[in-house]
């Protein structure tokens, strides 16, 4: 069973406050998008790697894949103007006769494999997608336009959900080719009729969008 990584990371990320592509911008000595690659790489569980990059970056991702060493990376393609746009472009790079496509976001970088084998478990049982997420632990508020709270949100069966997701290849292929849109792969399956399995994630899989955030990372590696 052939299993592969589409690693997205065609994020502008203006709240990142870099001149460069969020995937681009420093951590430690080498890009951002050099961390999840690496360790996707390394992943016994994974066969080959299509990583989405920001438009214009396809080439720079390439050299940034040969200098680490990252011999999996089959191709490297422009992303989209939505986050489904981008996975479609690097579905397009996935066989036909491939079994599962997992689906990373680059900007959470410290993925590990305990995680990545969480997520492709339960895909034997008939699950048509399954991702990591943890239960949230903040009282949830919805607040109106003003910013006066309208509504205390229970949090019972509320999960924050992460990457890396994991689907049978031709269930997401048909999910992206719906004409739904939503932010994430789990949330095109679901619509499109799926069941999908959330299962333990991991602290440490932070998103990093601001400045602050890149450093926190920085400072776990």
């Amino acid at each position: 069973m052939s299993v592969w990584a589409i690693l997205v990371a065609a994020g502008r990320g203006e709240r990142l406050g870099s001149d460069q592509p969020k995937a681009f911008a420093k951590l430690g000595e080498l890009p951002l998008l050099a961390e999840p690659l690496r360790r996707l790489d390394d992943s016994e569980w994974i066969d080959a790697v299509v990583v989405v990059a920001p438009p214009g970056w396809e080439e720079p991702a390439i050299l940034l894949a040969e200098e680490i060493g990252a011999g999996k990376v089959r191709a490297s393609v422009p992303g989209g103007e939505t986050r489904t746009d981008s996975v479609r472009a690097g579905l397009a790079e996935v066989p036909e006769d491939a079994a599962v496509v997992l689906v990373h976001d680059a900007a959470r970088p410290l993925v590990t494999d305990a995680v990545v084998e969480r997520v492709l478990a339960p895909l034997s049982e008939g699950w048509d997608g399954v991702v990591p997420g943890l239960p949230v632990s903040d009282t949830v508020k919805r607040v109106g336009s003003d910013g006066a709270v309208e509504e205390t949100v229970s949090r019972e069966g509320l999960w924050a959900v992460q990457t890396p997701q994991a689907f049978p290849v031709a269930t997401l292929r048909r999910a992206v080719q719906s004409g739904a849109d939503a932010t994430d792969c789990s949330g095109l399956v679901a619509a499109a009729g799926g069941r999908v399995k959330v299962v333990p994630g991991d602290p440490l899989l932070l998103k990093i969008t601001t400045a602050a955030d890149l450093a926190r990372v920085a400072s776990l590696l």
